[in-house]
């Protein structure tokens, strides 16, 4: 017997693979997505031990739990998390970071790069304009735009 054979006369596993699978991923992710699909593939494989030739009920059991998950536990963990002392958004974290202006920045839009990420920005006043190609430093994320300002000064 190979091994397609087995995993296909042995659902289980299979759904205990995509459960590990993704419960790897979520460490790399840590979007509390990912974790909540794994439960449900873990509840799809129970389903597969309990009866193993009835997928369409695996997948909906599957289907539903991570549905659950993503609907009524993973609001609740997001705010536990987020109320946690100490507690920092990725986006909180930018703040105060370098970067560089892309294109040129006014009070109306610019683009700048930090650590790697392309950012629509825009300067922190109205009188302000940031020259492709200057240092730049974050003063505050306002949506998905950064406000920025010249790093040493640099105003044009």
């Amino acid at each position: 017997m190979n091994l397609t054979d087995w995993l296909g006369d042995h659902g289980w596993a299979l759904w205990l693979s995509l459960a590990l699978l993704l419960a790897v991923a979520e460490v790399v992710s840590l979007d509390l997505v990912l974790i909540m699909l794994a439960v449900g593939a873990l509840a799809a494989a129970g389903t597969a031990a309990i009866a193993p030739d009835l997928w369409v009920l695996q997948i909906l059991v599957g289907a539903g739990v991570s549905a659950g998950m993503l609907i009524f536990l993973r609001p609740s963990v997001l705010a536990k998390v987020r109320a946690t002392p100490g507690y920092r958004s990725s986006t909180d974290k930018m703040v105060g970071s370098s970067g560089m202006a892309t294109t040129q920045i006014d009070r109306g839009s610019g683009e700048i790069k930090v650590d790697g990420q392309t950012w629509s920005a825009r300067t922190y006043a109205s009188d302000v304009i940031i020259e492709q190609g200057t240092e730049i430093e974050v003063y505050e994320i306002d949506g998905p735009i950064a406000v920025v300002y010249p790093k040493y000064g640099e105003i044009a």
